[in-house]
């Protein structure tokens, strides 16, 4: 794997272990305005979509869901502290790529409050240049747009920028943008399931910074 300049991250289940957050909080909506259980399976296919189109979605057209988006993210901070994690050898990750002079961003379709609580609840806010969520940009993931909105935001070339996530969004956004992309192994998806191959793939993020240490 080749040295890059600009490293873009998905949050949610590529830097951070927020899956059961995420399955804890729909059932607690689904439950409350919807009478409803929903599958796991479900839940996780849809991680890396906005939550408000993950919500109409799987509770109804019909449902007030701005009501239920401010109920299901105040839930989520309610129980967040203890219910998150950074997943191995991020934190000394990000910090071998900063020191190194990389360039840092999170795109996520994670809103920005909410990610915020999260950087600053695992000390990682301090690593990153750029932050890109939902609010920021009029098309989402798997568009190519938020990539592109990052790039410009730190004035990155297309050659020397790659896109990290777990999910076909991140891929696909990083692929319309024409950059690289890297899937990441411990998805709950596998790498034949994406509709656009990544660049590379790998186990561990410790990966990333193998070409800065052979130097």
């Amino acid at each position: 794997m080749k040295s890059y300049d600009s490293y873009l991250f998905d949050a949610d289940g590529t830097l951070f272990d927020t899956v059961d957050l995420i399955c804890t909080c729909f059932q607690y909506v689904a439950e409350k305005y919807a009478g409803k259980s929903m599958e796991r399976s479900t839940i996780i296919d849809g991680i890396g979509l906005p939550l408000k189109s993950q919500l109409i979605t799987h509770l109804g057209a019909e449902q007030d869901h701005d009501q239920i988006l401010d109920d299901y993210l105040q839930y989520q901070l309610s129980i967040m502290e203890q219910s998150i994690s950074p997943f191995p050898h991020v934190i000394e990750t990000l910090e071998l790529l900063k020191g190194a002079g990389k360039q840092l961003a999170v795109v996520t379709s994670r809103r920005r409050f909410s990610l915020e609580q999260i950087l600053e609840s695992t000390d990682t806010h301090k690593y990153f240049d750029v932050l890109i969520t939902p609010e920021d940009t009029t098309n989402h993931k798997p568009d190519a747009e938020p990539a592109l909105k990052a790039m410009s935001l730190l004035n990155a070339d297309k050659a020397s920028t790659v896109f990290i996530g777990d999910a076909l969004y991140d891929i696909c956004s990083g692929a319309g943008a024409g950059i690289d992309t890297i899937f990441v192994n411990w998805s709950h998806a596998h790498v034949s399931s994406l509709p656009v191959a990544p660049t590379w793939s790998i186990d561990s993020l410790q990966e990333l910074t193998v070409c800065l240490r052979n130097r």
